[in-house]
């Protein structure tokens, strides 16, 4: 068996630190997938997020929600955050509307640690 050298250990090492990286990484993707419906829009939600009662749907009709939200309302506390599709697929709220997130949970969760505890004020939709 050939010695261990240092090279064959850094080596090693890299190889372990590139494998643990890629698993690392592919890891929101998935849990950003399971927040797929079946035909590729987001499934509902309803659960507690730090305190809050963060829900979601897909909503069917046109309005506003079709328009910018893809079809989708967010509430946090029974009020309505304002969320958005972006044309990459990510998604904005009002509230962290630079901070894009790959799912509207991400986004309701996103909002609820912004707020830090402040209540959400409705948005006026036009």
């Amino acid at each position: 068996m050939p010695e261990l050298s240092r090279r064959r250990a850094l080596a090693a090492a890299a190889a372990l630190a590139a494998a643990a990286g890629v698993q690392s990484a592919a890891a929101p993707a998935a849990s950003a997938a399971g927040d797929q419906h079946q035909h590729g829009s987001p499934a509902a939600f309803d659960e507690i997020y730090k305190g809050r009662r963060i829900q979601g749907r897909p909503v069917t009709g046109g309005g506003h929600h079709q328009h910018h939200g893809g079809g989708y309302s967010v509430s946090v506390d029974g009020v309505e955050l304002h969320v958005m599709r972006n044309a990459d697929g990510s998604w904005i709220s009002v509230v962290s509307h630079y901070d894009p997130v790959p799912t509207p949970r991400a986004a309701a969760r996103a909002a609820v640690d912004e707020l830090q505890g402040a209540p959400l004020v409705p948005f006026p939709a036009n």
